[in-house]
């Protein structure tokens, strides 16, 4: 999921400045529109770059090298729950009341759908889940405690790992530990929109158009990634991954090139992505790693993989 491409584009110059410029650049997109937005913005790198992208429509049987997932975990689907003294609600959409008749619909206006939170007895495949989740946290949840979790975790990441003969996974998201995802003043769960890269507590609003995500349980990935013959080769914070990396030098570079103005500019940019306040700890990097590799300098700086 490759999105516009942007990543790519800053990816592929910078690896070749460094040296590491990879015998091939792998896009897995399945929608054609996006493909489309991507060869653009590809095409328009220098050609011995551009030449080193091919897009798939499936992964191949069997690669090494490393596999980049910035912001695709916390865009996978969740399923929403409600613990009480009786069991485990499944929480879904339900029509209110007050909505217009079916064939008046709309996605805005007066004949827009009103939809609300409705519950019904747990699948057997939520219930065990967050029988399971009580197990590992090593207590219940309190009545009425409400979150969510994501089934097909597992299955998702076993599929997209599968080909890895040899090399990293490297996953980049907001996310927390398990232990604080379900934390008490966590009641109510991390489900929000986006639009426009603004934050929307309502999911319902802006049905269809706005972007519906979740934290993501870092635990989880970390226990699925074992699960498919992976080894956790480090967890930490975007800063402390950043900052591993020589990230104060590329910045540094990169400003004095550009010069005053916009080397303010970009420094200021930057520090955003190191910040406790922004993203600097809100985003977290895990890498799972199959094979022998030597020691990732992202992680040389902080390791939290024991509080996973």
């Amino acid at each position: 999921g490759a999105g516009t491409g942007s990543l790519a584009a800053e990816l592929l110059p910078a690896l070749a400045r460094e040296g590491r410029l990879p015998a091939r650049y792998h896009v897995l997109e399945l929608s054609a529109d996006l493909r489309e937005r991507q060869r653009a913005r590809l095409g328009s790198l220098a050609p011995e770059l551009a030449s080193r992208v091919a897009w798939l429509d499936a992964l191949p049987p069997s690669f090494r090298g490393v596999l980049v997932a910035n912001e695709v975990l916390d865009a996978l689907p969740v399923e929403r729950f409600r613990r009480t003294a009786e069991g485990v609600l499944q929480l879904g959409v339900g029509l209110a009341a007050s909505s217009p008749p079916p064939g008046a619909f709309a996605t805005t206006g007066p004949a827009a759908p009103a939809f609300e939170t409705a519950a019904r007895p747990a699948s057997r495949a939520l219930h065990d889940a967050v029988l399971a989740l009580e197990e590992s946290l090593g207590a219940r949840l309190p009545d009425g405690y409400e979150s969510e979790l994501c089934l097909g975790l597992h299955d998702w990441l076993a599929a997209v790992t599968a080909p890895l003969a040899a090399g990293l996974a490297l996953f980049v998201d907001y996310g927390v530990t398990r232990a604080d995802y379900y934390a008490p003043d966590r009641d109510g769960g991390t489900l929000a929109g986006h639009y426009r890269h603004r934050r929307v507590d309502d999911p319902y609003e802006r049905v269809g158009v706005q972007d519906l995500t979740a934290w993501v349980d870092f635990t989880r990935v970390a226990e699925a990634g074992l699960a498919a013959g992976l080894e956790v080769a480090g967890y930490t914070t975007q800063a402390h991954f950043l900052l591993g990396t020589a990230f104060d030098r590329h910045v540094a570079a990169l400003a004095e090139a550009a010069g005053p103005g916009e080397g303010a500019r970009l420094a200021h940019a930057a520090a955003r992505l190191v910040l406790p306040g922004e993203m600097g700890e809100r985003f977290k990097c895990l890498a799972l790693a199959r094979g022998d590799l030597p020691p990732l300098r992202g992680f040389t700086l902080r390791d939290f993989t024991a509080a996973l």
